[in-house]
């Protein structure tokens, strides 16, 4: 199927000023199709696509993608000052095939029908024209995907009206969303887990103000609420407090996956977190060791011959005109056959400053078992490096919004401490060795990450999201000047 698509992708784009560079009719012409293309045509970087995206932009036809593109979605610029990619009509209907996917999927395997029978509540990001080049639409993937949902999605399904989706304001929009589905029938919602926590706490906060009463739960303001889709970021992070917020004993938790790039996987079992990777979305897939990643040649593998267990950074080809692009993201498989993923991560996301090499996947698995073993919950949280000073050896800062505070800090911070050296053998070692010192862990007011993103980010959307780690300070001191003295550091020996 991969084979096939890439060939396809390749004959459609021949004509295009890329597909003449690397002559893709050519290539579309050999047994060994994919041999062909991983030979003739290197990995990319957004740096080496944004020229040809801003000519596209600016009216060019026939670059990257046969005709023109008048769709383009700002990522959130987690890693990166932001990247504007191309979205060919392709590609969103493509998108739109996958979400009606999903629900057939979910509603195939479980049954739950009703789920079907009221409102979907879901927190696009803004599209708006863009004045910079006229004719084009410019915003956040799941805006632009908005505007190409089934019409009886539109008609029937949606809870918010695109008015409000759109309104540009983000404090404001989440007012007038909580405000417009407050006594609607809301049997679904789909948004990252970060917003879903903000909109609850309102939601809850506003109907006990207007009826005059004190309602707990989300569950008892829409007690048909069903199915929670969650994406953006990892939801074992958050499932625990959602659960608890929403309050019903029935509810169903399925985890996507998708970028500005493309939709890539989601969820078909209930039991079992992995996700399966759609093979016939418009994507053609590539996995880089991420121990390879930095070497000169790297193997480029497919999904014929990538291995479980093992993390991967992921490149992609697809109709927007991505040609072997890396996306930035790393994916580790649980499965083969059926091919199943989970995230693992960012290529950025990782702290190898002191030869520690913790990535983003270790983190949450250390914070996810220590907040199991002290009964806490974590809103939000951030990794940094402390680097050494004299005698003290260095460490690791973890900046924690916590939704609950554990009952004992310092058995967390010990858990953190105990569970990584279990899982790796890099921080196992410094830390046996005295190389490397325990956790150091700082307990931030709530709203701290949120005060930062306003400051830092000028303007707040649905993917606005907070780097999970760095090995650098300038997140880190950032989020700390605006708690000030409010903060509290937990430190062990």
């Amino acid at each position: 199927m991969q084979a096939y698509l890439l060939r396809r992708m390749l004959r459609r784009a021949s004509k295009t000023e890329w597909g003449r560079r690397f002559e893709f009719a050519e290539i579309a012409q050999q047994s060994d199709v994919i041999d062909a293309y991983q030979s003739r045509v290197p990995i990319h970087t957004y740096t080496d696509l944004k020229p040809y995206i801003d000519r596209i932009r600016a009216g060019e036809h026939d670059l990257l993608w046969p005709g023109d593109v008048k769709h383009f979605a700002v990522s959130s610029g987690t890693a990166s000052e932001g990247k504007v990619i191309p979205l060919s009509k392709d590609m969103l209907r493509l998108n739109r095939g996958f979400s009606v996917g999903l629900g057939f999927s979910y509603l195939v395997r479980t049954g739950a029908f009703k789920t079907f029978l009221g409102k979907h509540l879901t927190l696009p990001g803004r599209v708006e024209d863009d004045p910079n080049y006229p004719g084009t639409l410019v915003g956040e993937v799941s805006g632009l995907q908005i505007l190409f949902a089934p019409g009886f999605f539109r008609a029937f399904l949606q809870a918010v009206p695109i008015s409000i989706a759109f309104a540009p304001n983000w404090d404001s929009k989440i007012q007038a969303i909580v405000d417009q589905t407050l006594n609607q029938d809301v049997r679904m919602v789909a948004m990252a887990p970060t917003w879903a926590l903000v909109l609850f706490g309102l939601l809850i906060e506003r109907y006990n103000e207007i009826n005059g009463t004190s309602v707990r739960t989300v569950g008892e303001i829409w007690p048909n609420l069903q199915l929670y889709i969650s994406g953006g970021v990892a939801l074992s992070s958050y499932r625990a407090v959602l659960e608890e917020q929403i309050g019903l004993p029935k509810m169903h938790f399925l985890e996507a996956y998708g970028a500005s790039e493309g939709f890539f996987s989601y969820q078909t079992d209930l039991s079992d977190p992995a996700m399966r990777l759609h093979l016939n979305n418009g994507v053609f897939y590539e996995f880089i060791r991420l121990d390879e990643l930095n070497s000169e040649i790297p193997e480029r593998r497919t999904i014929s011959n990538v291995e479980p267990g093992v993390r991967y950074a992921m490149i992609l080809t697809t109709c927007s005109g991505l040609w072997s692009y890396l996306l930035g993201d790393v994916v580790r498989f649980t499965s083969t056959d059926p091919h199943k993923i989970v995230i693992a991560g960012r290529t950025s996301e990782m702290i190898d400053k002191y030869g520690e090499a913790v990535f983003g996947e270790d983190a949450r698995t250390a914070i996810d078992r220590s907040c199991k073993a002290t009964n806490s919950h974590v809103r939000d949280y951030h990794v940094s490096a402390i680097p050494p000073n004299g005698a003290q050896v260095p460490a690791h800062e973890w900046l924690f919004e916590f939704s609950r505070l554990p009952g004992d800090c310092e058995a967390f911070v010990r858990s953190l401490d105990s569970i990584l050296c279990d899982i790796n053998r890099h921080y196992q070692i410094r830390r046996e060795a005295k190389a490397f010192g325990p956790p150091e862990i700082v307990i931030l007011p709530d709203g701290t990450f949120n005060a930062w993103l306003k400051s830092s980010r000028g303007d707040i959307n649905s993917q606005a999201k907070v780097p999970r780690m760095s090995e650098n300070r300038i997140v880190a001191d950032g989020v700390l000047a605006h708690a000030g003295q409010r903060a509290r550091r937990i430190l062990v020996d």
